[in-house]
């Protein structure tokens, strides 16, 4: 197939999904000459769009040339799960749309862990390094709002796992794996299927381009060795940490944690290949904050330093800084993920005292294997009122707040970002207003 813009003219096209990508479809393709008509589950949404909105009965009678489907939209379980099985074919993105009509350099982040962060970062040096780029995807502004393209404009994406699955004709110049640990299971089915739609990112990748991934991650590297890819293969060792220099340079706390430090060295290597200066790039990490509610330190004193997590939804994110503090009082809590293990060593456990909120106490308990004591309380609040009164009893050293769930927030939350919303409102409280969040 030729892949160009003519492909999106004069064309009969479903948009399944009015959020901000879908809107952002539509907005982009109206002046395509295209006969365009919507859906969505929710109701309230349609009733904006009257004119092309369809009803169900009418979807199933009609034929489309595309359907353009948000990532949020789980295909097997929507109230279009039938018709869009039988019209899979046609199922594309907005990162399709946008590959489509622009062929620029574009730097593709996914991962399990770390992407937002990651993608924030690499966006800020390119930046402060005077590049004309965007930052967009899974974080941003949704691709298809970007104004004033021009040829040396670059992109950073960051891509879910759901972006990808549904994508078919996206390519990027740069593709990035950080890491993979069982996430998302409940969609992907298995593992297996999880780890095939991250690596199709860098499996559609053309020749002269170039695919980082994280070396020391031991289900990318065992994926790598039964395939073959187009592009360039650039393997880091994030654990061996070999470039020296950037710890030398590195006096920014926020990069302490494992997972930090380590998407920090694929970075590095990118950083390397697009022949930025180096000192203007730490100059970049010293002043980096880091993003709201991931690892995002909300309070800290010579007594208690207070971080707010709540982007964390599997173990395997919280764990990365619970290897790396002391004192700890870690709030976990919400929906475990399905196939999620705690797999922490023994020797770190005496860092940290462990408080478990919502209604899977068991579960935690169980994925826990009584590997140490836990207190509980279904209420997030009452819960924090325990910890403080236990705070309070520990003199001597300084202490630690870790809230990071590990889990789903859909139990008591619509999202991570209201549910890390919601925590910092219960310090302010608990703690008098005497502080103001960095």
């Amino acid at each position: 197939m030729i892949v160009n813009k003519n492909f999106f003219f004069d064309k009969k096209i479903l948009i399944y999904g009015l959020g901000k990508s879908g809107r952002a479809a539509l907005n982009f393709l109206k002046n395509k000459k295209n006969s365009i008509y919507i859906f969505d589950d929710n109701l309230t949404l349609k009733k904006y769009f009257k004119k092309k909105s369809l009803k169900f009965n009418e979807i199933l009678k009609s034929k489309f040339d595309l359907i353009i489907i948000s990532p949020g939209i789980d295909i097997k379980k929507c109230k279009l799960k039938q018709f869009l099985k039988v019209n899979q074919k046609r199922i594309i993105t907005d990162l399709d749309i946008f590959y489509f009509f622009n062929k620029n350099k574009s730097i593709t982040i996914t991962g399990t862990n770390g992407k937002s962060t990651t993608a924030k970062i690499l966006y800020q040096a390119l930046k402060d390094q005077n590049k004309d780029v965007r930052l967009t995807g899974n974080i941003g502004n949704p691709i298809l709002l970007e104004k004033n393209i021009k040829k040396n404009t670059l992109f950073v994406i960051e891509a879910s796992s759901y972006q990808i699955e549904y994508s078919k004709y996206f390519k990027t110049t740069h593709g990035v794996i950080l890491n993979i640990t069982p996430d998302h299971l409940d969609r992907h089915g298995t593992l297996s299927k999880y780890i095939d739609t991250k690596f199709k990112l860098i499996k559609n990748q053309n020749y002269g381009t170039y695919s980082f991934l994280n070396y020391d991650d031991k289900n990318i590297k065992k994926k790598i060795k039964s395939i073959k890819l187009k592009s360039q293969i650039v393997k880091i060792q994030t654990k061996s940490l070999k470039d020296l220099s950037l710890l030398d340079n590195l006096k920014n706390d926020y990069f302490k944690s494992d997972g930090n430090l380590e998407n920090l060295l694929i970075v590095f290597e990118i950083i390397k290949k697009l022949k930025l200066k180096k000192i203007n790039f730490f100059k970049t990490l010293n002043k980096f904050k880091g993003l709201k509610y991931r690892q995002q330190i909300i309070y800290d004193d010579n007594k208690v330093k207070i971080i707010n997590d709540s982007k964390s939804t599997s173990f395997a994110s919280s764990e990365s800084v619970l290897k790396n503090l002391e004192n700890i009082y870690w709030i976990v809590g919400g929906i475990p993920k399905k196939n999620d293990q705690f797999l922490l060593k023994k020797k770190y456990y005496k860092n940290f005292k462990t408080y478990v909120f919502g209604n899977n106490v068991k579960i935690f308990k169980n994925k826990f294997n009584n590997k140490f004591k836990i207190k509980s309380s279904p209420d997030l609040k009452k819960l924090l009122d325990i910890l403080v009164f236990d705070l309070k009893k520990d003199l001597n050293k300084k202490k630690v707040i870790f809230f990071s769930p590990a889990a789903a927030s859909f139990d008591q939350f619509q999202n991570f970002e209201k549910r890390g919303e919601y925590f910092n409102k219960l310090i302010k409280i608990k703690f008098n207003g005497k502080f103001k969040f960095n």
